[in-house]
């Protein structure tokens, strides 16, 4: 293996860097405290019509979902979002327990336990804001599913949650928080106004997120088996059992790096979804399909938009490193999976040059503290522009299953673990 500056290696499918854990932020606890690390969440977006809950249930209605932890705790608290409300959240009640499985509305008995917010059963949250619970005694592991239950009780704005969340939740009438089950409920594969579950972790416990699109949202993965690539990743962490380490899924399905798609663009939410989260030493960020599809597809990709693209991305990326190396928090860069097989995006020659160029500057750029060739994972190494038949889904675009895997497979869990990121003078 080729060693790098500062005796950074290149490692199995990696282009460049080792991963690894960075130094904590300074507001992190001290050493031998415990502290709050994210064990779940997913990223937030304004919710249009099609995704917003009916009127009736948004003023008196109670909202159940199941949601499976990647860090384990001695104690839990939920965190619940406003972040693209119009008018203020009234949450008249909540609760959260161990779920009996996905797909079920049914909860472990004499698990349920009321949520409070500052000793308080009721909650008002600003539109803009968020606010976390007060802490619960559960014993929580990797792979355990909860229940987190609302009862929303204000007229309908603006909501906020995740269209994308491949898991059932559960809706109906009335205040039902403490209910072992809920009764009449309908379901929907939608997460709202539900932003992160925190645990009270050990020291030297931490999270990385991964950003990113479709592809990291799951698109195709099973409604409730948690078969995403993230929780895949999960999964070989836990069967590793060597290092405390969270996955948090910070994708969305249609999302961008530089432009609002099916929700805010990447470099907008980047603050909200890696910075500000607890626990977090790595983010890795694995987007850009979708910026040049667009572009393809919009018919607007003439030499010169490329050209600008280009410097748009490396610019973004530059910018984001820049802040999570000022939080502590070291970015991993994964390379562009192929996708001339689209037929949504039909992308063309110039099109898969602009890819090519993205990831040679990923891969070659010293600004991040490590690099996932997930592009060198995917494709068929006969049709390099293609993803290898076994791991398409069939839309050319999207992984398989296996191609899940394959991704996850790929991450080197043990390089998570200790990394201090170059501040040579020159580094970005």
């Amino acid at each position: 293996m080729k060693l790098l500056r500062r005796g950074r290696l290149a490692i199995a499918v990696l282009a460049v860097c080792g991963l690894g854990a960075c130094a904590l932020p300074s507001t992190s606890p001290d050493h031998g405290a415990r502290h709050w690390v994210a064990s779940w969440g997913t990223s937030q977006m304004p919710y249009g019509q099609a995704e917003a809950l009916p009127a009736e249930l948004w003023k008196d209605g109670t909202v159940r979902q199941v949601v499976r932890l990647s860090l384990g705790g001695s104690q839990v608290r939920v965190r619940i979002s406003n972040a693209y409300g119009s008018e203020m959240l009234v949450v008249n009640g909540a609760s959260i327990a161990r779920a009996v499985r996905p797909g079920s509305s049914e909860v472990v008995s004499g698990t349920l336990q009321p949520l409070r917010f500052n000793g308080s059963a009721t909650v008002r949250i600003p539109a803009g804001a968020e606010y976390v619970s007060d802490p619960v005694e559960l014993v929580a592991t990797s792979g355990l599913d909860v229940a987190v239950t609302m009862h929303l009780a204000n007229a309908a704005g603006q909501q906020t949650g995740h269209a994308g969340a491949r898991t059932t939740t559960f809706l109906a009438r009335g205040g039902q928080v403490m209910a072992a089950s809920l009764a009449d409920a309908k379901t929907v594969t939608r997460w709202h106004q539900l932003a992160d579950v925190e645990v009270s972790a050990a020291p030297g416990a931490r999270a990385v997120v991964v950003i990113g699109d479709s592809i990291t949202d799951g698109y195709g993965a099973t409604t409730d088996a948690n078969n995403r690539w993230t929780d895949h990743l999960v999964q070989r962490i836990a069967q590793d059992g060597k290092r405390q380490l969270a996955v948090i899924n910070a994708g969305i399905g249609g999302g961008r790096l530089l432009r609002e798609g099916l929700g805010p663009s990447l470099i907008t939410r980047f603050e909200r979804d890696v910075l500000a989260r607890n626990g977090v030493s790595h983010a890795i960020v694995f987007i850009g399909v979708n910026d040049i599809g667009v572009l393809r597809r919009s018919k607007e990709d003439t030499p010169q938009a490329i050209d600008t693209m280009l410097a748009d991305f490396k610019q973004a990326h530059l910018q984001m490193i820049a802040r999570a190396h000022a939080r502590g928090i070291c970015v991993i860069g994964a390379t562009i999976t192929p996708f001339m097989g689209s037929g949504y995006y039909a992308p063309a020659a110039h099109n898969e040059a602009l890819r090519q160029a993205v990831n040679d500057w990923v891969r070659n750029e010293k600004a991040f503290d490590g690099v996932l060739d997930f592009d060198v994972v995917l494709r068929d190494p006969a049709r390099p522009s293609y993803l290898a038949k076994v791991h398409d889904s069939g839309d050319g675009l999207h992984p398989s299953h296996a191609g899940y895997a394959a991704l996850a497979a790929a991450v080197p869990i043990e390089k998570l673990e200790n990394c201090t990121y170059d501040r040579m003078p020159g580094r970005r």
